[in-house]
């Protein structure tokens, strides 16, 4: 595509609108969510969160759609095509859990400060930034050398548990107004039915079950009157102060931030892998550099929660997105976050008229891992998605368990045990869930194609990752968990032990078909040619 060809790429196309009101409530209810996290939990002032919080968030969010926007837009004049999809972007899911309930709310609960929860939470956001930069340069050959099976299988646990579990729960709280919102996202995204005049299926659903909501008496006048009151323009600024008091006291918030820095990379390996499964090679350092960026600037400004690339471009893709979505969803995000209109538009939409868009990704993402890969890793992609199943159930039980006062440990691991719940070994499965789920998938697909060697060289990472603590375990530390480490250096030794036997490699299976093995992993450069 020449240059003028590539200047008359289109902005915006009739697929950009679906996938904008897909995508635009998918950031919105996030947003939303961390919103009331802040407020309702750390029992933030209102105002520090909309004069802020959002508005940092939002800077991060414009510059970081704008950016990948204009990646998608390069990536297409190379390949002189119009279907590229521009990669989604918006506040990492987990993380803006991981950075209330473990680091700002035991924080407030020791102290009743909030401002010095808050300022933990700015602080471990920095370091989860610098950590993704320093990805950026290592992450790329991660990539290379590790099957499609266990990236997108890490990829669609997290999919299926963090993204899609608690909306999908949501939904079935208020079953009248989402299950309509669910049918008319399937029917409007998973086939060809088009609505009349082409109207926009994403925020057809949306009226929708807005319209049954209210209808119904889910909402309330009074709420909006309130909520409308709080409309005040913030623009952000630098918050150094802030951040500094944080890293203060850093020294804790590593534990947690080294092993969630690491996830970010990973999870941004596993996306841009979608993305290239999909069609479109993005280059991993400009997107590991661009996430990096984005939650150094958002800590600066105020905001502890790192924005990242989002699960889902193949979604977006199918509906039809391509450079333009992103945009816009970024912009109209910040426009939101810069006027303190959030609290209004939770008083407006029904929470259960707009979390279906996460289960719709969840499925798609599911589907993708076992339809991209070769048939007969479908076992390494379900080996990938176990340690995510394993942390989100822990992770369930450990809520449950705080809400009646107590934890696992006062219980007793054998009174559990005895109830048949294994807690103590999924906890362990658990710990690190994306880089080993990855690690897991990886010796599984080579096990499968008896290249025993790389098999090897995965387990031996396994037990270096785990005796550091980054998988497995609680806090990095020096042999964090002595057993599991002992485990994968035997593992190792089984592998290196066939592999002497110089095996041949598995030959695919000629109803493989092309679309599921492995392309070469050609990707845009990183730097504009």
């Amino acid at each position: 595509m020449t240059t003028d060809t590539a200047a008359k790429l289109p902005y915006w196309v009739r697929g950009d609108t679906n996938a904008f009101f897909g995508f635009g409530v998918n950031v919105l209810v996030n947003v939303l969510t961390l919103t009331g996290l802040c407020i309702g939990v750390i029992k933030m002032p209102a105002a520090d969160v909309f004069g802020v919080i959002l508005p940092a968030l939002g800077v991060a969010l414009v510059a970081g759609n704008i950016y990948y926007t204009f990646l998608a837009r390069r990536l297409a004049a190379r390949e002189g095509r119009s279907d590229v999809t521009a990669l989604p972007y918006g506040p990492s899911v987990p993380h803006m859990f991981i950075v209330i309930f473990v680091i700002m709310l035991p924080i407030y609960l020791s102290t009743g400060n909030a401002v010095q929860a808050w300022t933990a939470g700015i602080a471990w956001a920095f370091i989860i930034g610098v950590i993704v930069l320093i990805g950026a340069f290592v992450g790329p050959y991660i990539r290379k050398y590790t099957p499609r099976a266990a990236l997108l299988g890490t990829l669609a646990g997290i999919s299926i548990t963090f993204i899609s579990m608690n909306p999908a729960g949501n939904m079935w709280n208020y079953a009248w107004i989402a299950l309509p919102v669910f049918g008319l996202l399937l029917i409007g995204l998973l086939t060809d039915v088009k609505l009349p005049f082409n109207f926009p299926i994403g925020l057809a659903a949306l009226l929708v079950g807005t319209a049954i909501g209210w209808i119904g008496g889910a909402m309330s006048v009074p709420d909006v009157t309130a909520a409308a009151r709080d409309i005040a323009f913030a623009f952000p600024h630098l918050k150094f102060d802030l951040l500094f008091d944080g890293l203060a006291d850093m020294a804790p918030l590593l534990a947690t931030a080294i092993p969630l820095g690491v996830y970010n990379f990973t999870e941004a390996m596993t996306n841009v892998e979608s993305a290239a499964t999909a069609g479109d090679r993005y280059n991993l350092r400009s997107v590991l550099l661009a996430d990096g960026a984005g939650a150094v600037i958002g800590s600066c400004l105020g905001s502890p929660f790192p924005p990242a690339v989002y699960v889902g471009h193949p979604g977006w893709k199918a509906a039809g997105g391509r450079t333009g979505y992103s945009m816009a969803t970024g912009v109209v995000i910040a426009l939101l976050c810069f006027f303190g209109l959030f609290g209004l538009l939770g008083a407006i939409f029904p929470t259960a008229a707009i979390v279906p868009i996460l289960l719709y990704i969840g499925l798609l993402i599911g589907a993708q891992a076992f339809q991209a890969t070769p048939r007969a890793h479908a076992a390494a992609v379900v080996a990938a998605l176990i340690p995510n199943i394993a942390s989100w159930a822990t992770g369930q039980m450990d809520n449950v368990l705080s809400a009646a006062g107590t934890t696992a440990s006062e219980v007793g691991i054998g009174t559990l045990a005895g109830a048949g719940v294994v807690y103590d070994g999924l906890k362990t499965l658990g710990e690190g869930a994306i880089l080993a789920g990855l690690v897991l998938g990886a010796i599984v697909a080579f096990i499968i194609d008896k290249r025993f060697w790389h098999a090897a060289v995965f387990a031996g990472s396994g037990a270096v990752l785990s005796f550091i603590g980054l998988i497995h375990a609680e806090k990095v530390q020096w042999n964090a968990d002595g057993q599991v480490t002992l485990g994968y250096l035997f593992l190792t030794v089984v592998c290196v032990l066939f592999a002497l036997t110089r095996p041949a490699p598995r030959v695919p299976d000629p109803a493989e078909t092309e679309a599921e093995v492995p392309a070469p992993r050609k990707e845009e450069p990183a730097v504009a040619q």
